[in-house]
């Protein structure tokens, strides 16, 4: 079977249930999902105003899925309905996001456009991976290191790290110290 979509390109893709269907995000902002026995679109959602999806990852028991956009947020959905649940927002371009997949965080990494970086300071480009609270929205830690946009980003399975691949040509492994771990979010 070949998926097509004519009206926007598909710019990320994750395997649904079973493989009975995909989620595809679009250059337009769109996502789609697509029954693979039938060959045909399903349903489709705006789910970025306009703007492409860059990256879009599971959480670890694949019940949400987090998508990353030029539109400067990440947006957290469930999977069986594709029901818009969180928000995430910076003032840059968001080109992954990661769901930790032992405590309620999300990684978001990104910065400007990188024909764009050799005019600025990394300071002004905001290349530094930003940790928001998954339920609450709020950006609580900021890790530097990147002197380019970050362009995609994984936690380990076992949370106690995550990568952060970027612009500059470099994978940097985070490994979090017990200060992160012992940290509770005041509500």
């Amino acid at each position: 079977m070949q998926v097509t979509d004519q009206s926007a390109k598909i710019t990320s893709l994750l395997w649904g249930n079973l493989d009975q269907y995909i989620i595809t995000g679009h250059a337009k902002g769109d996502i789609c999902t697509w029954d693979l026995r039938m060959g045909r679109e399903l349903e489709s959602i705006s789910g970025h105003a306009k703007e492409p999806i860059n990256d879009m990852q599971f959480s670890k028991d694949a019940t949400m899925f987090i998508t990353a956009s030029k539109d400067h947020t990440a947006k957290l959905f469930t999977t069986h309905d594709r029901q818009l649940l969180k928000t995430y927002t910076t003032e840059r371009p968001v080109n992954s996001a990661a769901l930790s997949p032992i405590l309620p965080h999300v990684v978001l990494g990104g910065g400007q456009e990188a024909r764009e970086v050799t005019t600025t300071s990394t300071k002004v480009g905001k290349f530094d991976a930003r940790f928001y609270h998954l339920i609450f929205e709020e950006e609580f830690a900021r890790i530097k290191g990147h002197f380019g946009p970050i362009n995609s980003l994984a936690f380990h399975p076992d949370g106690k790290s995550y990568a952060s691949g970027g612009e500059d040509g470099f994978v940097r492994l985070h490994t979090f110290d017990q200060a992160y771990f012992d940290y509770t979010f005041d509500i």
